[in-house]
């Protein structure tokens, strides 16, 4: 798939939340015990028929050196966490921010329900993959 299929009325895979996930090195944390890989969404406009948003996650370096406390990254396991949803159409931004939001909500409790020590940075994104 290209822009200009997207921009012309193809699909479009569309990042709804973009962000990070880490724990410490010495934690035994595996995420596909919290997290799943797809998030039953509501129907939205346009959205393909496979209708949930997928939910990746790919082990990285540490993206920045230290936490805003000071504390290196080091020592922290990271993860590029993304959630995104393939739409036949692009819908509007409008549309697309209440998918971001209805993702949100279905993540946080489990999130909210991984163990001590495991922190996340997400944010709505909003762009094509």
């Amino acid at each position: 798939m290209s822009i200009t299929d997207s921009q012309a009325g193809g699909r479009a895979a569309i990042r709804l939340l973009q962000g990070y996930v880490w724990h410490p090195q010495s934690a035994d944390v595996d995420l596909e015990h919290y997290l799943p890989r797809e998030l039953d969404l509501p129907k939205a406009p346009g959205a393909a028929d496979e209708d949930d948003a997928h939910v990746l996650w790919d082990m990285v370096s540490p993206p920045f050196a230290f936490f805003e406390n000071g504390e290196p990254t080091a020592a922290q396991t990271f993860y590029q966490f993304t959630v995104l949803r393939v739409y036949d159409d692009r819908p509007s931004n409008e549309a697309l921010h209440g998918d971001a939001e209805a993702a949100s909500q279905a993540l946080n409790p489990l999130l909210d329900g991984t163990p001590e020590g495991v922190g996340w940075q997400l944010w709505e994104d909003l762009r094509e993959l």
